[in-house]
């Protein structure tokens, strides 16, 4: 079966757009257990003529990554009888995190599929969260996320990472809180791995203020959706492995397109070298720690393909080995 036209096929599959209702419930349920993220300037002096550019700080959040507001919004949505399966996912390590920590703070079972080169950084946060982990080969963990199953876990309920309607929900909330921090918010440079972060982002941002600028930013290691922008449909590419390990998949899922693609300008596609000096840039001028897919939409603002005047940059996690980080800082390429 060609991976493309496999469709969703759990109970929280989210064919139909997302509403602002949604992500205002959303908000309600998780603001006990999440930060209301800080908005704050790069700390350059050097940046495009004309652009302002701003850090929307999801790497601060208790696990170090934007994926514990949906994480958290799909825990408060699950019934008794689900709570008392368990849960499970996959992940290339934030969204195994997220949901491995507030599974322990509910009691309820975990167990995380991470890809065989998961950084050691959020395989040792996940085990410390008290879940399972079942390590895959890429291709082999991409059809769980493909298909919404592994059967040896199917006495579980799975938890998609980003093609499900309650993760999209809590992810938007970081739109609701960019807007009411900068109103007059120009463009918003969203990192691209399945489409959940960006869905749920946009949604809030269009809803509220339609004339705003909505980028995705994805590595030139692995750009479907930019593919899938220029062929007008959803679209595979060849992946290669690279130090950003938490943007950049094979494919689009189509599902996924139908929501993303009204939303967005395009996808800008930055080179590994510029998401390097990114990350040494956030350190050095903002004391900020990001992994690769968080300084992505930085190196795009930085060689302004979000165009002038006031961009977000949505710093999505912080979860970078401190190896890589330190080739990084020598000015080397992982």
């Amino acid at each position: 079966m060609n991976n493309m036209d496999i469709r969703v096929r759990n109970a929280g599959s989210c064919m139909n757009p997302i509403s602002l209702d949604e992500i205002e419930q959303a908000r309600e349920r998780i603001a006990e257990s999440t930060l209301r993220s800080p908005l704050v300037h790069l700390g350059i002096d050097d940046a495009p003529t004309d652009t302002d550019i701003y850090l929307k700080l999801e790497n601060l959040q208790p696990t170090g990554s934007f994926k514990v507001r949906g994480a958290g919004n799909v825990i408060a949505l699950l019934s008794d009888k689900e709570r008392d399966q368990g849960v499970y996912t996959c992940s290339a390590g934030n969204m195994g995190q997220a949901l491995a920590w507030h599974a322990r703070r509910n009691r309820i079972p975990c167990t995380v599929i991470v890809p065989d080169t998961a950084p050691e950084t959020k395989l040792a946060a996940i085990k410390r969260f008290g879940a399972k982990i079942i390590q895959l080969p890429w291709n082999e963990l991409w059809q769980v996320a493909v298909t919404h199953r592994y059967a040896p876990l199917e006495a579980s309920v799975f938890i998609h990472p980003f093609v499900d309607r309650r993760m999209i929900a809590g992810n938007g909330t970081i739109g609701l809180e960019i807007l009411e921090d900068l109103s007059n918010v120009d463009s918003v440079i969203i990192p691209f791995g399945g489409g959940g972060l960006a869905t749920g982002i946009a949604t809030a941002i269009k809803g509220r203020k339609k004339d705003t600028r909505v980028y995705a930013c994805e590595p030139e290691t692995a750009a479907p959706l930019a593919a899938s922008f220029t062929a007008g449909s959803a679209q595979a590419v060849k992946r290669i492995s690279s130090f950003v390990d938490g943007i950049g998949a094979e494919s689009v899922l189509p599902e996924m397109w139908e929501l993303v693609q009204p939303l967005l300008e395009r996808s800008i596609v930055v080179s590994l070298r510029k998401i390097a000096s990114a990350i040494g840039l956030l350190f050095e001028r903002n004391r900020v720690i990001a992994e690769g897919a968080g300084a992505a939409p930085v190196a795009a603002a930085l060689e302004g393909s979000a165009g002038t005047g006031r961009v977000v940059c949505v710093v999505s996690g912080g979860n970078i080995d401190l190896s890589k980080l330190v080739t990084i800082l020598h000015s080397e390429i992982p």
